[in-house]
């Protein structure tokens, strides 16, 4: 492809829509053709040209094609009518199925470097804690004292209690000696912060940390910012649909506030002809990326956001801090700092039109 024109488009699973962008070219002539067919995109100019597949769920409406425009330093925009089999987004990596998972022998991993953290765990109970209010609310529920002021839902040996962002459970008989208590759980092997004990039996572990597997199952190598990126997501999913919370702060272990988190939509459906290597070799952490292919079909969760490090937003994060609807989620510090680079170099990726809204990035 002698100039390299861009190809983006963004499908809404539940919205049955489409954006689709096509980039100036890089250099030569701004003379451009693009077809649009159900199950096809092709782009040419006098230089090359450029098809896109579709996937096989997915078909689009050449006949409703319209809002025509052009947009100074982006290109082409144009929406379309697009239909998928499935209005609802595929499961992400699932961290951990409380149904299939429950009577069976675990063994819990670092998702880091696959170091054995728990072997055969047999767990006969996986729970959802309530939610984080969930005391003060039960002086509503009760006529007479609160029955369970001041005890803490603590996990027995074959338990698994499972909150927003972490697992508990019960490491006593797993180790020579007592836990003391506010400590961090650190990897033997790759010194990565996994959690933290609770108390002398109760340990939390971040889900961002650690792989739970079937223990005559192996360890599966997923890439770090993948699987970051994928379990935050799933989080986030799952809050705005038990809670109708669509507000997040991202915040570290020491109570620091990393991100500002704003939920749109869970249902994208987002196809690039053309991404630029150039933001990901600045970010090791991200090469993986590298591997996929460049025109596959990717789901996505369209978040905005805004960075709080070295002090920034200090007014944004104490207004959302004191809101009732913004949902605080707790991940390592290291982890929080991950998970902005991934977002940053995500937003990098986007047509310039679509990296920002409001005082937003997206």
């Amino acid at each position: 492809m002698a100039a390299e024109t861009r190809v983006f488009l963004e499908v809404r699973r539940r919205l049955q829509s489409a954006l689709l962008i096509v980039g100036e070219p890089s250099r030569g002539s701004m003379s451009v053709d693009v077809s649009v067919m159900p199950t096809l995109l092709r782009v040419e100019n006098p230089a090359g040209c450029v098809e896109i597949q579709l996937p096989a769920e997915m078909r689009l409406v050449p006949s409703s094609c319209g809002g025509l425009c052009h947009v100074a330093g982006d290109g082409l925009h144009l929406r379309l009518r697009a239909h998928t089999e499935s209005q609802v987004s595929p499961k992400l990596i699932s961290m951990f199925n409380q149904s299939s998972k429950a009577q069976e022998c675990c063994t819990f991993y670092c998702q880091s470097c696959g170091e054995v953290i728990i072997r055969d765990r047999k767990l006969l109970r996986v729970l959802p804690l309530p939610g984080e209010n969930w005391g003060a609310l039960v002086e509503e529920w009760c006529c007479h004292l609160d029955p369970f002021a001041n005890k803490p839902l603590h996990p027995l040996e074959n338990d698994c209690f499972i909150g927003d962002s972490f697992f508990l459970v019960n490491l006593r008989s797993d180790l020579k000696q007592e836990p003391k208590a506010n400590t961090k759980v650190i990897c033997k092997r790759c010194k990565v912060m996994l959690g933290e004990t609770m108390s002398s039996e109760t340990t939390k572990f971040y889900m961002t940390e650690i792989i739970i597997q079937a223990s005559d199952r192996s360890f599966p190598f997923i890439p770090r910012s993948q699987f970051v990126q994928s379990v935050t997501a799933q989080c986030l999913v799952e809050l705005s649909s038990t809670r109708s919370t669509f507000r997040f702060t991202i915040q570290g272990q020491d109570g620091k506030v990393y991100i500002l988190l704003w939920l749109l939509n869970s249902d994208s459906l987002v196809i690039e002809s053309l991404r630029s290597s150039e933001c990901i070799r600045k970010f090791p952490l991200l090469e993986d990326t590298l591997k996929v292919d460049s025109s596959s079909a990717l789901n996505a969760v369209k978040v905005l956001y805004q960075p709080c490090i070295k002090s920034r937003n200090e007014k944004l994060v104490s207004s959302w801090e004191s809101d009732l609807s913004v949902h605080s989620l707790t991940l390592p510090s290291a982890t929080c700092l991950e998970l902005l680079l991934i977002l940053s170099r995500s937003n990098a990726a986007l047509p310039l039109s679509l990296r920002q809204m409001n005082s937003f990035q997206l």
